[in-house]
Protein backbone atom coordinates (compact mmCIF):
# COMPACT_ATOMS: atom_id res chain seq x y z
CA UNK A 1 0.00 0.00 0.00
CA UNK A 2 1.18 3.55 -0.42
CA UNK A 3 0.41 4.12 2.92
CA UNK A 4 3.39 2.03 3.89
CA UNK A 5 5.99 4.58 2.52
CA UNK A 6 4.44 7.71 3.83
CA UNK A 7 6.21 9.28 6.67
CA UNK A 8 8.78 8.24 8.56
CA UNK A 9 11.52 11.03 6.94
CA UNK A 10 14.48 11.39 8.11
CA UNK A 11 15.59 14.26 11.30
CA UNK A 12 19.01 15.40 9.82
CA UNK A 13 21.69 16.95 11.81
CA UNK A 14 23.01 19.73 9.32
CA UNK A 15 26.69 20.35 10.68
CA UNK A 16 27.66 23.34 8.47
CA UNK A 17 24.04 25.06 10.17
CA UNK A 18 25.09 23.67 13.80
CA UNK A 19 28.08 25.34 13.39
CA UNK A 20 26.98 28.71 11.76
CA UNK A 21 24.02 29.08 14.89
CA UNK A 22 25.93 27.39 17.61
CA UNK A 23 22.95 25.44 18.46
CA UNK A 24 21.22 21.88 16.76
CA UNK A 25 20.11 22.58 13.60
CA UNK A 26 17.82 19.59 12.51
CA UNK A 27 16.26 19.01 9.21
CA UNK A 28 12.95 17.09 8.66
CA UNK A 29 13.63 15.86 5.48
CA UNK A 30 10.12 15.67 3.72
CA UNK A 31 11.03 15.24 -0.14
CA UNK A 32 11.72 10.80 0.85
CA UNK A 33 8.05 10.52 1.01
CA UNK A 34 6.69 8.54 -2.13
CA UNK A 35 5.89 12.23 -4.07
CA UNK A 36 8.89 13.84 -2.75
CA UNK A 37 7.06 16.39 -0.33
CA UNK A 38 5.06 16.51 2.94
CA UNK A 39 1.86 17.03 0.88
CA UNK A 40 1.51 12.85 0.56
CA UNK A 41 0.78 12.81 4.48
CA UNK A 42 -2.39 14.94 4.18
CA UNK A 43 -3.09 13.84 0.73
CA UNK A 44 -3.42 9.87 2.30
CA UNK A 45 -5.97 11.19 4.77
CA UNK A 46 -8.04 13.34 3.09
CA UNK A 47 -8.41 10.42 0.56
CA UNK A 48 -8.62 8.07 2.97
CA UNK A 49 -11.29 9.62 4.71
CA UNK A 50 -13.29 10.16 1.70
CA UNK A 51 -12.73 6.53 0.46
CA UNK A 52 -13.79 5.31 3.72
CA UNK A 53 -16.82 7.79 4.19
CA UNK A 54 -18.34 6.91 1.07
CA UNK A 55 -17.89 10.61 -0.59
CA UNK A 56 -16.78 9.30 -3.69
CA UNK A 57 -17.67 6.04 -5.60
CA UNK A 58 -15.07 3.98 -7.40
CA UNK A 59 -13.51 5.25 -10.57
CA UNK A 60 -14.31 8.48 -9.82
CA UNK A 61 -11.95 12.18 -9.16
CA UNK A 62 -10.54 13.92 -6.30
CA UNK A 63 -10.35 17.51 -7.21
CA UNK A 64 -7.95 20.10 -5.01
CA UNK A 65 -6.81 23.62 -5.20
CA UNK A 66 -3.07 23.44 -4.97
CA UNK A 67 0.08 25.40 -5.60
CA UNK A 68 1.33 21.56 -7.08
CA UNK A 69 2.81 19.60 -3.97
CA UNK A 70 -0.91 18.43 -2.40
CA UNK A 71 -2.01 18.17 -6.10
CA UNK A 72 1.05 15.99 -7.32
CA UNK A 73 0.31 13.92 -3.52
CA UNK A 74 -2.97 12.95 -4.23
CA UNK A 75 -2.56 12.33 -8.37
CA UNK A 76 0.06 10.20 -6.82
CA UNK A 77 -2.35 8.15 -4.09
CA UNK A 78 -5.35 8.51 -6.81
CA UNK A 79 -3.77 6.58 -9.30
CA UNK A 80 -2.63 4.06 -7.15
CA UNK A 81 -6.08 3.45 -5.97
CA UNK A 82 -7.83 3.32 -9.29
CA UNK A 83 -9.18 6.90 -9.16
CA UNK A 84 -8.79 10.07 -11.19
CA UNK A 85 -7.54 14.14 -10.13
CA UNK A 86 -7.91 17.07 -11.83
CA UNK A 87 -6.28 19.90 -9.69
CA UNK A 88 -6.57 23.20 -10.23
CA UNK A 89 -3.18 25.29 -9.71
CA UNK A 90 -1.89 29.24 -9.84
CA UNK A 91 -0.22 30.49 -12.60
CA UNK A 92 2.98 30.99 -10.59
CA UNK A 93 3.09 26.89 -10.14
CA UNK A 94 6.37 25.68 -11.23
CA UNK A 95 7.56 24.10 -14.38
CA UNK A 96 8.73 20.99 -12.39
CA UNK A 97 5.27 20.72 -10.58
CA UNK A 98 3.03 20.91 -13.65
CA UNK A 99 5.34 18.19 -15.56
CA UNK A 100 5.50 15.92 -12.68
CA UNK A 101 1.02 16.24 -12.21
CA UNK A 102 1.06 15.14 -15.87
CA UNK A 103 3.04 12.33 -15.47
CA UNK A 104 0.56 10.86 -12.62
CA UNK A 105 -2.51 11.36 -15.46
CA UNK A 106 -3.84 14.29 -13.65
CA UNK A 107 -5.80 16.54 -15.42
CA UNK A 108 -4.68 20.16 -14.74
CA UNK A 109 -6.73 23.60 -14.93
CA UNK A 110 -4.32 26.62 -14.26
CA UNK A 111 -6.52 29.55 -12.55
CA UNK A 112 -5.18 33.14 -12.19
CA UNK A 113 -4.44 33.26 -8.21
CA UNK A 114 -5.33 31.16 -5.05
CA UNK A 115 -6.80 33.67 -2.73
CA UNK A 116 -9.70 32.17 -1.63
CA UNK A 117 -13.41 30.54 -1.83
CA UNK A 118 -14.28 34.13 -1.90
CA UNK A 119 -12.89 34.80 -5.29
CA UNK A 120 -14.43 33.88 -8.22
CA UNK A 121 -11.46 32.90 -11.00
CA UNK A 122 -9.22 31.47 -7.86
CA UNK A 123 -8.02 27.69 -7.50
CA UNK A 124 -10.14 27.43 -4.51
CA UNK A 125 -13.49 28.56 -6.21
CA UNK A 126 -13.19 26.86 -9.32
CA UNK A 127 -12.36 23.81 -7.84
CA UNK A 128 -14.92 24.07 -5.65
CA UNK A 129 -17.61 24.98 -8.37
CA UNK A 130 -16.32 21.98 -10.45
CA UNK A 131 -16.61 19.07 -8.04
CA UNK A 132 -20.00 20.65 -7.04
CA UNK A 133 -21.09 20.16 -10.86
CA UNK A 134 -19.48 17.19 -11.90
CA UNK A 135 -21.11 13.94 -10.97
CA UNK A 136 -18.40 11.38 -9.13
CA UNK A 137 -15.86 14.06 -7.73
CA UNK A 138 -14.70 15.11 -4.45
CA UNK A 139 -13.13 18.34 -3.78
CA UNK A 140 -10.83 17.41 -0.82
CA UNK A 141 -10.36 21.57 0.43
CA UNK A 142 -6.62 21.22 2.13
CA UNK A 143 -7.61 24.36 3.58
CA UNK A 144 -10.53 23.15 5.32
CA UNK A 145 -9.98 19.80 5.66
CA UNK A 146 -9.39 18.42 9.44
CA UNK A 147 -7.84 15.90 7.95
CA UNK A 148 -4.79 18.11 6.85
CA UNK A 149 -4.24 19.00 10.25
CA UNK A 150 -4.82 15.38 11.44
CA UNK A 151 -2.26 13.61 9.36
CA UNK A 152 0.65 16.09 11.11
CA UNK A 153 -0.83 15.43 14.30
CA UNK A 154 -0.90 11.70 14.03
CA UNK A 155 2.59 11.47 11.97
CA UNK A 156 4.70 14.02 11.69
CA UNK A 157 4.67 15.46 15.04
CA UNK A 158 5.12 12.35 17.02
CA UNK A 159 7.83 11.34 14.07
CA UNK A 160 9.77 14.61 15.65
CA UNK A 161 9.45 13.65 19.27
CA UNK A 162 10.74 10.27 18.96
CA UNK A 163 13.31 11.39 16.72
CA UNK A 164 14.67 14.45 19.11
CA UNK A 165 14.05 11.56 21.88
CA UNK A 166 11.80 14.35 23.42
CA UNK A 167 14.48 17.23 23.48
CA UNK A 168 13.26 19.33 20.48
CA UNK A 169 13.04 22.57 21.52
CA UNK A 170 12.10 24.85 18.68
CA UNK A 171 10.40 24.21 15.21
CA UNK A 172 10.24 26.41 12.06
CA UNK A 173 7.81 25.40 9.48
CA UNK A 174 6.66 27.04 6.20
CA UNK A 175 2.80 28.12 6.74
CA UNK A 176 0.36 27.73 3.31
CA UNK A 177 -2.49 26.11 4.33
CA UNK A 178 -1.59 26.06 7.84
CA UNK A 179 -2.24 22.05 8.41
CA UNK A 180 1.27 21.16 8.48
CA UNK A 181 2.54 23.65 11.36
CA UNK A 182 -1.10 23.10 13.29
CA UNK A 183 -0.54 19.46 13.71
CA UNK A 184 3.05 19.47 14.15
CA UNK A 185 2.92 22.29 16.52
CA UNK A 186 -0.60 20.87 18.66
CA UNK A 187 1.01 17.30 19.24
CA UNK A 188 4.58 18.55 20.45
CA UNK A 189 2.64 21.68 22.65
CA UNK A 190 0.68 18.41 24.42
CA UNK A 191 4.39 16.53 25.02
CA UNK A 192 5.71 20.04 26.38
CA UNK A 193 4.43 23.15 26.39
CA UNK A 194 7.99 24.35 26.37
CA UNK A 195 8.03 23.90 22.78
CA UNK A 196 8.48 27.11 20.53
CA UNK A 197 6.57 26.88 17.50
CA UNK A 198 7.72 29.53 14.64
CA UNK A 199 5.40 29.46 11.34
CA UNK A 200 7.07 31.60 8.12
CA UNK A 201 5.53 33.43 5.69
CA UNK A 202 6.44 35.60 2.83
CA UNK A 203 6.55 39.79 3.55
CA UNK A 204 2.91 40.85 3.63
CA UNK A 205 1.40 37.96 3.83
CA UNK A 206 -1.74 37.84 6.52
CA UNK A 207 -0.74 35.16 9.20
CA UNK A 208 1.20 37.75 11.11
CA UNK A 209 -1.64 40.01 11.16
CA UNK A 210 -3.90 37.64 12.30
CA UNK A 211 -1.72 36.00 15.19
CA UNK A 212 -1.66 39.93 16.32
CA UNK A 213 -5.33 40.47 16.01
CA UNK A 214 -5.40 42.42 13.55
CA UNK A 215 -7.95 42.68 11.36
CA UNK A 216 -7.48 40.94 8.08
CA UNK A 217 -7.58 44.26 4.97
CA UNK A 218 -10.67 43.67 2.79
CA UNK A 219 -8.40 44.59 -0.30
CA UNK A 220 -6.21 41.46 -1.85
CA UNK A 221 -2.94 41.62 0.09
CA UNK A 222 0.91 41.30 -2.43
CA UNK A 223 2.70 39.32 -0.92
CA UNK A 224 6.25 38.15 -1.91
CA UNK A 225 6.01 35.27 -4.07
CA UNK A 226 7.14 32.60 -2.31
CA UNK A 227 5.72 29.61 -4.23
CA UNK A 228 3.76 27.12 -1.09
CA UNK A 229 3.30 29.66 1.49
CA UNK A 230 1.52 32.80 2.04
CA UNK A 231 -2.08 33.27 2.31
CA UNK A 232 -4.61 36.41 1.41
CA UNK A 233 -6.71 34.90 3.85
CA UNK A 234 -6.91 32.60 6.69
CA UNK A 235 -7.95 29.02 6.13
CA UNK A 236 -9.76 26.81 8.42
CA UNK A 237 -6.60 24.32 8.60
CA UNK A 238 -4.59 27.18 10.89
CA UNK A 239 -4.65 27.16 14.56
CA UNK A 240 -3.19 29.76 16.01
CA UNK A 241 -3.07 28.18 19.57
CA UNK A 242 -0.63 25.60 18.00
CA UNK A 243 1.81 29.02 17.09
CA UNK A 244 4.04 31.14 19.08
CA UNK A 245 4.92 33.49 16.41
CA UNK A 246 4.90 34.06 12.61
CA UNK A 247 7.75 35.43 11.56
CA UNK A 248 8.18 37.19 7.46
CA UNK A 249 10.68 37.03 4.81
CA UNK A 250 10.80 38.67 1.96
CA UNK A 251 11.75 36.31 -1.17
CA UNK A 252 14.95 38.21 -2.06
CA UNK A 253 16.53 37.00 1.06
CA UNK A 254 14.69 33.37 0.11
CA UNK A 255 16.45 33.15 -3.15
CA UNK A 256 19.69 34.63 -1.83
CA UNK A 257 20.11 31.81 0.58
CA UNK A 258 18.85 28.82 -1.32
CA UNK A 259 22.22 29.88 -3.41
CA UNK A 260 24.24 30.00 -1.14
CA UNK A 261 23.14 26.65 0.76
CA UNK A 262 23.77 25.00 -2.49
CA UNK A 263 27.33 26.79 -3.08
CA UNK A 264 27.99 25.45 0.74
CA UNK A 265 26.42 22.15 1.30
CA UNK A 266 25.56 20.74 -1.95
CA UNK A 267 22.35 20.44 -1.49
CA UNK A 268 18.87 22.04 -3.06
CA UNK A 269 16.70 23.65 -0.78
CA UNK A 270 12.79 24.06 -2.53
CA UNK A 271 11.16 27.39 -2.35
CA UNK A 272 9.35 27.28 1.25
CA UNK A 273 12.84 25.57 2.54
CA UNK A 274 14.71 28.20 1.92
CA UNK A 275 12.56 30.49 3.07
CA UNK A 276 12.81 28.51 6.43
CA UNK A 277 16.16 29.11 6.65
CA UNK A 278 16.25 32.71 5.47
CA UNK A 279 13.81 33.34 8.57
CA UNK A 280 16.15 31.03 10.86
CA UNK A 281 19.04 33.45 9.48
CA UNK A 282 17.38 36.98 9.62
CA UNK A 283 14.76 36.20 13.45
CA UNK A 284 17.20 33.99 15.07
CA UNK A 285 17.84 37.13 17.86
CA UNK A 286 14.56 36.86 18.78
CA UNK A 287 14.54 33.09 19.48
CA UNK A 288 17.27 33.34 21.98
CA UNK A 289 18.78 30.16 21.30
CA UNK A 290 21.45 28.35 23.49
CA UNK A 291 24.08 25.10 22.32
CA UNK A 292 21.89 22.91 23.75
CA UNK A 293 18.77 23.49 21.91
CA UNK A 294 17.10 21.08 19.08
CA UNK A 295 15.71 23.28 16.72
CA UNK A 296 14.05 21.54 13.77
CA UNK A 297 13.63 22.68 10.16
CA UNK A 298 10.88 21.56 8.31
CA UNK A 299 11.79 21.17 4.47
CA UNK A 300 8.65 20.01 2.71
CA UNK A 301 9.91 19.38 -1.06
CA UNK A 302 13.12 19.28 -2.63
CA UNK A 303 14.94 22.00 -5.11
CA UNK A 304 14.17 19.68 -7.95
CA UNK A 305 10.91 21.14 -7.88
CA UNK A 306 12.34 24.69 -8.80
CA UNK A 307 15.14 24.27 -10.83
CA UNK A 308 14.13 27.24 -13.69
CA UNK A 309 12.91 29.27 -10.15
CA UNK A 310 15.96 29.23 -8.23
CA UNK A 311 19.16 26.95 -9.65
CA UNK A 312 19.56 27.56 -13.31
CA UNK A 313 22.03 30.39 -13.38
CA UNK A 314 24.36 27.80 -10.93
CA UNK A 315 24.71 24.49 -12.72
CA UNK A 316 23.27 22.88 -15.68
CA UNK A 317 19.83 20.84 -15.20
CA UNK A 318 21.36 17.73 -16.11
CA UNK A 319 23.86 18.63 -13.13
CA UNK A 320 20.90 18.68 -10.74
CA UNK A 321 19.35 16.02 -12.12
CA UNK A 322 22.16 13.42 -11.19
CA UNK A 323 22.86 15.07 -8.08
CA UNK A 324 18.88 14.88 -6.59
CA UNK A 325 18.83 11.21 -8.12
CA UNK A 326 22.08 10.00 -6.42
CA UNK A 327 20.95 11.73 -3.04
CA UNK A 328 17.68 9.67 -2.69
Amino acid sequence: MVRDFIGNTPLRRDEYLSMRYNTNILIKEEFHNPGKSSKDRAAWFMVEDAIKTNKIAPGGTFVEASSGNTGISIALIAKKLGYKAKIFVSASCSDEKIDLLKSYGAEIQQCDNSNGLHVFNSTQYLAQNYSSNTENTYFTNQYYNSNNIKAHYKTTGPEIWTQTNGEVTHVLVGVGTGGSISGIGRYLKEQNPKVKIFGIEPKDSVYSLYMQNIPIPDEEAKFDSIEGIGRTFIPGAFDKNAVDEIFQIDKNATVSISKKYREISGNLLGYSSAAVLAALDKHIEKMNLTENDQVVLFFPDHGDRYIHKLYKDLVSIEEISEDYNASI
